[in-house]
């Protein structure tokens, strides 16, 4: 039987105390200059809250996208489309520090080298888990696949929604920005139609 005076399950989590006391202590002013009283039961932990949170949502600034892929990479003679699509994205907006959020589409044509699959969607995350806009994430994961794979061409469509158009500004709540970025063989129209065939298409329905 659990003792009711200790908590019945482990809470581990890592983050780094230096910048979170500075992040901690300026949220509390924050919290303060809003007019809110930071002493308060409901308060009274968020500013060390949001320090964690904040310091997990931009982890992305301690991640290495081109070692992610660099440690997943096997010499393959396979030269067609490979495509990871829906992978889930969020990000910080850096104008409004604002979450973003949609889905990835990340397609490559392999030159005599793949890589893990998963290592796709880790390289989308290790840039989105930072201050960003949508137009350089795009780019930012392209330039990184195309530079470290070395591959035929690469393809990345990234559908969000912004919360400071939805929350705050013109407050569109059904509005979705979508941008691409393309190299090498994507750049082929007939290429490029294909891959927007196929991360449109249901395939496994």
């Amino acid at each position: 039987m659990a003792n009711n005076d200790k908590p019945n399950y482990l809470k581990v989590e890592q983050y780094n105390d230096g910048p979170q006391e500075e992040i901690k202590s300026n949220y509390r002013n924050i919290i303060s200059a809003l007019g809110e009283n930071p002493e308060r039961e409901g308060l009274a932990k968020t500013p060390e809250r949001v320090a964690k949170a904040m310091q997990f949502l931009t982890q992305g600034y301690h991640m290495n996208p081109e070692g992610i892929l660099k440690s997943a990479m096997f010499h393959e003679d396979y030269s067609e489309m490979v495509i990871v699509k829906d992978i889930e994205v969020y990000s910080m907006c850096e104008h409004h520090m604002l979450p973003f959020f949609g889905r990835a589409h990340v397609a490559y044509i392999p030159k005599g080298t793949i890589v893990g699959l998963s290592k796709i969607a880790r390289v989308v995350d290790a840039y989105a888990r930072r201050l960003q806009v949508q137009e350089r994430l795009t780019h930012e994961i392209l330039n990184c696949i195309q530079n470290t794979l070395q591959p035929q061409g690469v393809a990345v469509v990234i559908e969000a929604k912004h919360l400071c158009m939805m929350m705050r500004g013109v407050q569109k709540q059904n509005s979705v920005a979508t941008t691409s970025a393309f190299t090498g063989e994507f750049e082929n129209n007939r290429t490029r139609a294909e891959f927007m065939r196929l991360i449109s298409a249901n395939l496994l329905d």
